[in-house]
């Protein structure tokens, strides 16, 4: 029976090598030397420190443009309100998202289902595994998937006829 993953998967060799390069631009500009702005990666977070607002809306921005260069989609970045540390200092978390949330899966399921397109959609840990007789069925999936979800970066793999 022909199959495919529904992913969300960022590619996080790119994803570092954008937090690096973000990191080596901020040493280097004139107009951040001597703050504390600055970027790093932990796991799937990556943490950005800056004098004030402004400051790190310019990291930000660094980082999205370095991300774009790299093929990284920027709706992959999940971005939290900027938090103050001691004294007069910002920083600000970004988590990279990874995996379809059950909220978002149980929606691409609600969404197969009322299509009326002969396929099946089962959810498995954080992807949704889609399944039907006819491949041309899949491929209709596959374009209402991206039509409907659009907010989300998702991805297809594993195509099985």
């Amino acid at each position: 029976m022909p199959s495919f993953d529904t992913v969300l998967e960022a590619n996080f060799v790119e994803v570092k090598n954008a937090v690096e390069n973000t990191a080596k631009e901020i040493g280097t500009r004139f107009d951040f030397k001597g703050s504390s702005a600055a970027v790093e990666l932990k796991d799937k977070e990556i943490t950005m420190y800056g004098d004030a607002d402004f400051q790190l809306q310019q990291v930000e921005d660094i980082l999205r443009n370095k991300l774009t260069k790299r093929s990284v989609d920027a709706r992959f970045l999940d971005i939290e309100k900027a938090q103050k540390v001691g004294g007069d200092k910002l920083k600000q978390v970004v988590k990279v998202r990874n995996g379809i949330d059950s909220e978002n899966a149980k929606k691409i399921q609600k969404l197969l289902k009322e299509s009326k397109i002969k396929v099946q959609g089962a959810i498995q840990e954080e992807k949704v595994r889609v399944s039907g007789t006819k491949r041309d069925d899949l491929q209709a999936a596959m374009a209402l998937i991206r039509k409907e979800m659009a907010d989300l970066p998702l991805s297809f793999d594993n195509f099985r006829d």
